[in-house]
């Protein structure tokens, strides 16, 4: 009998033990920022989490655009086999 191989993240107890590890350094990561003292250029990066917010925005803000693009860029799913009578992708000319 042959068998689907099982990848790593097939079992849910390991996605659940990555989820919990990046929560752990989240956490330590803001833990770090009250004991550590940054030299700030702009005053609104001395405030409590600025770099987890703004990451998080920048982050949310980047799939919003993408979303955005993928309308303008998109091509339709027969883009490259239109016109060559629906076969091959080659085009030796």
């Amino acid at each position: 009998m042959s068998r689907e191989r099982q990848h790593i993240f097939d079992n849910p107890n390991n996605v659940r033990r990555v989820v919990r590890a990046l929560v752990g350094i989240c956490i330590g990561l803001v833990a770090i920022d009250f004991i550590y003292h940054r030299h700030v250029t702009h005053p609104w990066e001395g405030l409590w989490g600025f770099y987890a917010f703004f990451g998080f925005a920048a982050c949310v803000a980047l799939v919003l655009i993408a979303k955005e693009m993928r309308k303008l860029v998109m091509r339709s799913e027969d883009y490259y086999t239109r016109g060559e009578g629906g076969e091959g992708t080659d085009v030796d000319d």
